[in-house]
């Protein structure tokens, strides 16, 4: 069995986090105490006088008594200096109280309540959210923790892919160490294939056998797409996108600048400059050019000024780009 302090303040930002927390505390003292040794305080009912009178009361409960307080960033200074700290000061035996505060804004764990809970011997634990540019090195720490070697480029994938909660990307890390296992080095493509979300990775897929100008596996995305119901109108800016995007690149490099010099004057994270320009190097720029024309007739066609469907439209457009 653990050895449980009398007193724990659990508080932060990191709500997830803090939930986390306080879901296993509990899980614990039920495990030790049975649900009946464990009392939760939350909304109304939880005040500092309350909590007092409640450490104060007689129990018959066997074993150790546990209180789960919640909601504690609402309370006062004043009120936990004058109803709950000298309680706090003298424990009963047997007994825990765990404080949780889910900060935001002003609303904090009270200074009185920190300094009451180190005064008994507890212990407070602060959980609070990661700045986003620190992620990336956060998530390469926690790979590391878990058997893997997360590439920088990779980290910041998948922050730019998950988001910036630090729990679903502590999940993602999981998935990923399931799949590939101790030691297993990932990159940008092992991120993008697990994290990314199905229909973006097959959207993704699409575009990418479409600027390799790869015509079966394109045409073949596509329908497939189309039957997810995915709307024309939303793939064509998505084509039109990267297709532009690479004929600019091409340009700068036919006119002699450097991969160094292009990756510079692009807004892209570097792992994606390079994907980008590994790609217009692969094709030519006539062929670039042609595709934007072919992708601006297919918008034009796509608003109702053509008498073919859509789907007969696009699959043109794939043929004459991938020919």
């Amino acid at each position: 069995m653990p050895a449980w302090k009398p007193v724990f303040l659990i508080h932060g930002d990191d709500h997830g986090r803090v939930a986390e927390r306080r879901a296993r505390l509990r899980a614990m003292a039920e495990a030790q105490s049975g649900s009946g040794g464990v009392e939760v305080f939350e909304g109304d009912a939880a005040t500092p006088e309350a909590i007092a009178q409640a450490l104060n009361a007689m129990t018959f409960a066997i074993g150790r008594r546990f209180l789960v307080v919640d909601g504690v960033e609402r309370w006062k200074d004043k009120d936990v200096e004058q109803q709950l700290a000298p309680t706090l000061a003298a424990m009963p035996a047997d007994t825990t109280v765990a404080f949780f505060a889910r900060e935001d804004g002003r609303a904090k764990a009270p200074a009185a309540l920190v300094a009451a809970v180190q005064a008994a011997g507890g212990s407070v634990a602060a959980e609070t959210q990661l700045k986003g540019k620190e992620l990336p090195r956060w998530a390469v720490g926690e790979a590391r923790r878990l058997g893997l070697d997360l590439e920088a480029s990779a980290a910041r994938l998948l922050v730019e892919l998950v988001g910036e909660r630090q729990q679903r990307l502590l999940r993602e890390l999981e998935k990923l160490a399931l799949e590939h296992g101790p030691g297993a080095v990932l990159g940008v493509d092992e991120v993008q294939a697990v994290a990314a979300p199905s229909a973006e990775h097959q959207v993704w897929g699409f575009v990418d056998a479409l600027v390799a100008r790869r015509r079966e596996p394109a045409t073949r995305a596509y329908l497939e797409l189309r039957a997810q119901g995915e709307s024309v109108g939303r793939l064509i800016p998505l084509m039109a996108r990267r297709i532009r995007e690479i004929e600019i690149i091409a340009a700068q490099l036919e006119a002699g600048e450097s991969p160094a010099q292009v990756k510079a004057a692009i807004r892209m994270p570097p792992w994606m400059a390079d994907r980008r320009i590994r790609e217009a190097r692969a094709t030519d720029l006539e062929s670039l050019r042609a595709a934007v024309i072919v992708l601006a007739d297919l918008e034009t066609a796509s608003r109702g000024l053509s008498e073919l469907s859509d789907d007969t439209e696009s699959l043109r457009a794939i043929n004459a780009i991938t020919a």
